[in-house]
């Protein structure tokens, strides 16, 4: 549908749906409160969290193809797919989804946070508050190579892995519903 529309057009549909951003990274952030505060000391309940996770991870990537590139649309499209395969395998068996967990969690920190990086830069110049997304990202990084640490065999832990994934998950999705409110004031304004 968006090949009929100039780039403009795409861009102005793209900007009407900032607010979809703001809603999904207030549900991830309250989400990743509600983590913080259960008492999740199981195996079957970290692996149940983690499909939770995961299943609204891969419906987040699938609203990310709305205002992206063309190019995107098919990385956002394969995030998605993968996030959803996984949060049903982790939803269907806990107990082996524990194993692989930790290791899950600090690839997906890694590749977060390098995409949070490049994102930063490559919007510096129209969003001013390019270098908080950068901190962001950087802090995935280190917590990826905590992950993948020793540290993965302690239960809790992976919670509260689970749980900074959905606060970083929830400050991106922030970060890009004030990115395409400016660019809707900037649109207007032309």
């Amino acid at each position: 549908m968006n090949d009929m529309f100039g780039p403009r057009e795409i861009l102005e549909e793209a900007a009407d749906r900032w607010w979809m951003f703001l809603v999904s990274g207030l549900a991830w952030l309250i989400f990743a409160l509600l983590v913080f505060q259960w008492d999740f000391t199981t195996v079957y309940a970290i692996s149940i969290l983690f499909g939770i996770v995961a299943l609204f991870a891969g419906v987040n990537e699938f609203l990310q193809i709305s205002i992206s590139t063309r190019g995107w649309k098919w990385v956002h499209a394969i995030l998605g797919l993968l996030f959803i395969l996984v949060g049903i395998y982790a939803l269907w068996n806990p107990y082996d989804t524990f194993n692989t967990l930790a290791a899950l969690v600090g690839f997906f920190l890694l590749v977060k946070g390098v995409f949070d990086i490049s994102v930063a830069f490559i919007t510096k110049e129209e969003f001013e508050l390019w270098w908080l997304q950068l901190i962001v990202g950087l802090i995935e990084i280190m917590l990826a190579f905590w992950v993948a640490g020793n540290f993965r065999k302690e239960a809790i832990l992976l919670v509260v892995y689970v749980g900074i994934i959905a606060l970083a998950r929830g400050i991106s999705e922030i970060f890009v519903a004030f990115k395409l409110k400016g660019l809707r004031r900037r649109l207007a304004a032309a």
